[in-house]
């Protein structure tokens, strides 16, 4: 059975807001797919339902077997969440946050293994109110991956990290995934998608518009490659599913070439990028 099974989920806030239409999501055990969208599509809406912090108004969600509006705490046991937003005893240092919270689980990790894992060794000893935003963020992610989750909920989780800490955020996804863990992520950032997602979600106008690997979203593979070039000073650009013909064509023209090269040559592939940033507009067109 899929680790997460979501079929015709709705919800309308009070002030008349309909975040949800109708979202159909499956996630297999052992899976990290990502959740794509605009601001206000309606990806936290879901995430909180999945947890169960947010009620719905109809639809049918099934999380780890159980649905999670009547489930108990020992299936909230077997979640980890990585909230957007976190609130924190912000009087405690890092070491004792971590190692207070560890007590609410049965097979905890270790606590100084998981502040190394998160790279706040460094910080340890420091009061949580004097961190950085991108420190917090991490201590979040501590305190989500703590209890060896069967299910990681990460919700915009590298927001405040610089380049480096990204990366070496998205190493510490890979391990908690390899470890069986199943992961259900929503990001911005495309290529963090690309990077550490099966299979990703793009959310729109509260649906699931489409499902697909990060390689063929949009049809992907289908939308070819554009070749520049410089020919007799002019900027030249075709588009081709077979750009490497098109190369060679062009190489074997010598009145093209300058030095053997010929000049202002790039080949363009589709990015993840482009192909969610077209899907989207193609949607709300």
């Amino acid at each position: 059975m899929p680790a997460v099974r979501v079929r015709g989920l709705t919800k309308r806030y009070p002030n008349g807001t309909l975040a949800l239409a109708g979202i159909d999501l499956d996630v297999d055990p052992g899976e990290c797919v990502a959740l794509l969208g605009p601001n206000g599509a309606g990806k936290t809406s879901t995430i909180e339902v999945l947890e169960g912090h947010r009620s719905r108004d109809g639809g049918e969600v099934d999380v780890l077997g159980k649905d999670p509006a009547t489930a108990g705490l020992a299936w909230r046991a077997r979640l980890g969440i990585v909230l957007q937003e976190a609130t924190d005893a912000a009087d405690l240092s890092v070491r004792e946050a971590v190692r207070h919270f560890a007590l609410y689980h049965l097979d905890a990790r270790d606590p100084d293994e998981v502040i190394a894992l998160v790279g706040l060794e460094g910080s340890a000893r420091q009061r949580i109110r004097a961190l950085s935003g991108g420190q917090r963020r991490r201590l979040d992610v501590a305190l989500g991956i703590l209890g060896r989750p069967e299910l990681l909920f990460l919700d915009e989780p590298t927001t405040g990290f610089d380049p480096e800490a990204r990366r070496h955020f998205w190493d510490l996804v890979r391990g908690v995934q390899a470890e069986g863990t199943t992961i259900l992520l929503t990001t911005h950032y495309l290529d963090e998608a690309a990077a550490l997602a099966d299979r990703v979600a793009v959310v729109v106008g509260g649906r699931v518009v489409e499902t697909s690997t990060p390689s063929t979203l949009g049809g992907r593979l289908r939308l070819g490659a554009t070749v520049h070039w410089s020919e007799s000073g002019s900027a030249r650009v075709e588009r081709t599913d077979r750009p490497g013909d098109l190369v060679r064509h062009l190489l074997a023209r010598p009145e093209l070439l300058v030095d053997g090269e010929l000049p202002g040559l790039e080949v363009h592939r589709p990015t993840l990028e482009d192909a969610y940033l077209a899907l989207v507009d193609g949607v709300r067109r």
